[in-house]
């Protein structure tokens, strides 16, 4: 079935189906390619420092490899800006097709590098070059998949929708903490010699499935509309900057909470429960596995209070409530006590998930309709840039602190901060966009 509008024949809406279809495709991949870039954050915590980054000092060693992980946020940025002139120039679909296939790639190749102890300095260069290409995938992953997902939705769902997009972030905590899980129940010389591998090197597979999902979905209506209203720019993140740089800096500020926040409380406190607080790999790895599971509830439910009380509210509730959270997290772990370190870290992720139910419309709604994915992008990976550190500048904060928990703590609650700054600000930004503008 067809419609007629001023540019001619245009395809029907799509039905509920049809979105629920997209919706589903584009969180299967999503999934995939945060398994595969959250893996590389479990190993860079668990066992990098060792094989790639060995020195006489455990704590040094393990703060490089930190620093490694955070490599991939410097370049996000860039991939945001190439993935976004894509996106914006010629599609959705065309982009999300490249990050899938630069980041199944690189993952998998990391499984097949020599340590340092095979090719010396050339291991951490090799691994540090796949975290870039990583970094380059991821930076123009979220935009797309969730606009993908908004653009598609009717506009009294589309929280609800963007929302089963973000689903794709914890379930690929799971998958890829399960991995290193089952590969960890090895004898330790054969973990370090060949069973940490097995989980990057799967990445291969899980790209063919990717790959073929994301070949399977149209082209959104709203690009669609752009195309035919020949409305596209030539340099979309040169508009962007151009037009609205000061939006960039609310929606970097307001997206700060989704991944700062949340490597605190996945990438460091892993290696604080296993280093700092010598408790076993197995109950760090479960805790987030628990903490990405309460999260997986707490993106449902909050994306559909989205729908009715508006996305920059629910941006502005979350971010409150971790500033609240952020110490009684840590002295819930920091007593050692299994069930308690669980809810600890079980807490500090639904509470950061809050925020991030919501964070697609509310960003999407700061841009006009051409520009959506390079204003949707750039936000995020510009705050991605120092993100990315939030491990390592954990560490350090704990060590100069005399190793008191109250540092990490403290420093959770300042990135909340910032977030609740920038919501605020947000709110009286929001523009509802719609297919019927371009037209």
């Amino acid at each position: 079935m067809t419609t007629t509008s001023t540019f001619g024949t245009t395809p029907a809406p799509p039905t509920e189906n049809d979105v629920r279809r997209i919706v589903a495709a584009a969180y299967v991949g999503t999934a995939l390619e945060w398994y595969d870039y959250f893996l590389y954050g479990t190993a860079a915590a668990i066992v990098f420092a060792g094989l790639f980054f060995p020195t006489e000092n455990a704590a040094t060693a393990a703060m490089v490899a930190l620093l490694s992980f955070g490599i991939g946020f410097v370049v996000r940025p860039l991939g945001a800006v190439l993935f976004s002139h894509i996106g914006d120039r010629y599609g959705r679909r065309a982009a999300l097709i490249g990050t899938i296939v630069v980041m199944g790639v690189a993952t998998g190749a990391i499984g097949l590098l020599p340590t340092y102890a095979a090719i010396g300095i050339a291991a951490p260069v090799l691994l540090t070059l796949m975290r870039v290409l990583q970094g380059l995938s991821a930076g123009g992953e979220w935009g797309g998949a969730t606009l993908m997902a908004l653009e598609y939705a009717p506009e009294e769902k589309r929280a609800r929708y963007a929302s089963m997009v973000q689903l794709g972030s914890p379930t690929g905590t799971v998958l890829s903490s399960a991995a290193f899980i089952l590969a960890s129940m090895l004898p330790e010389d054969a973990f370090l010699s060949w069973g940490w591998r097995v989980p990057f090197l799967v990445a291969f597979s899980l790209l063919a499935l990717a790959l073929y999902l994301r070949m399977k979905v149209e082209e959104t209506p709203l690009f669609k509309q752009l195309v035919a209203a020949e409305q596209r720019e030539k340099l979309p993140v040169v508009e962007t900057f151009r037009t609205a740089s000061g939006r960039l800096f609310v929606g970097a500020a307001m997206y700060f909470i989704g991944t700062a926040a949340f490597f605190i409380m996945t990438t460091f406190m892993i290696s604080y429960i296993t280093s700092s607080l010598g408790l076993p790999k197995s109950l760090a790895l479960a805790s987030t596995i628990v903490g990405a599971f309460a999260q997986m509830a707490v993106l449902v439910y909050f994306g559909r209070l989205a729908d009715r009380i508006g996305a920059a509210k629910v941006n502005i509730l979350g971010s409150a409530v971790t500033v609240v959270a952020a110490f009684p997290v840590f002295w819930l772990v920091d007593t050692r006590v299994p069930a308690l370190v669980l809810l600890g870290v079980t807490l500090g992720i639904a509470c950061i998930s809050i925020p991030y139910s919501a964070i697609g419309p509310a960003l999407s709604s700061l841009f006009p309709a051409h520009l959506q994915y390079s204003g949707v992008a750039l936000s995020a990976n510009f705050s991605n840039v120092l993100a990315g550190f939030m491990p390592f500048i954990a560490t350090w904060a704990f060590a100069a602190a005399g190793d008191r928990s109250w540092a990490p703590a403290g420093l959770l609650a300042l990135v909340a901060l910032i977030s609740l700054a920038g919501s605020i600000a947000s709110d009286k930004l929001q523009r509802p966009v719609r297919v019927e503008e371009v037209l």
